[in-house]
């Protein structure tokens, strides 16, 4: 005998009113922040993301796994944007020391420099398409959903 798979939890009018609404503005407000960086600086949303990540490790430089876990993204991916990133100056690779066989990405002075310079339009840009058209309540609340979708998400 075989069983029949449960039926789906279908979304509510609501539910799915309000998961349109998020994919569309997530959506939109990454787009809008990509363009801006690259029109203004010549920077990927993405490279702004490595470089800052970057510049906030101890040394100015992480392991390329931990990097690829602190983007969001395949250690292939993040190896190809890396090399376009240090073809350009902003990055270098050299080996673990620890164990010669991890790689490490370090951010250079003109990644520094270029992070700098974008820096003000990218915060400028988050302030103007989300920060700022939310109260105080709704920004913790924000933050507290996310906190959750992310735990939830990680323990898988």
């Amino acid at each position: 005998m075989t069983s029949e798979p449960d039926e789906p939890r279908w979304l509510t009018a609501k539910e799915q009113e309000a998961w349109r609404l998020y994919l569309d503005g997530n959506n939109r407000l990454m787009s809008a922040l990509n363009r801006s960086l690259n029109d203004r600086h010549d920077l990927s949303l993405a490279e702004y993301r490595i470089l800052v990540l970057l510049s906030e490790a101890p040394d100015g430089s992480l392991r390329m796994s931990d990097l690829a876990d602190g983007v969001l993204s395949s250690r292939s991916r993040l190896t190809h944007q890396i090399r376009r990133m240090e073809q350009e100056g902003m990055v270098e690779r050299s080996s673990c020391p620890e164990d010669g066989r991890g790689v490490l990405a370090a951010i250079t002075d003109e990644g520094r420099r270029r992070l700098k310079e974008a820096a003000p339009t990218h915060v400028g840009d988050v302030r103007a398409h989300l920060v700022d058209l939310l109260s105080a309540d709704e920004l913790e609340t924000l933050g507290r959903i996310f906190a959750r979708v992310e735990e939830s998400l990680t323990d898988d």
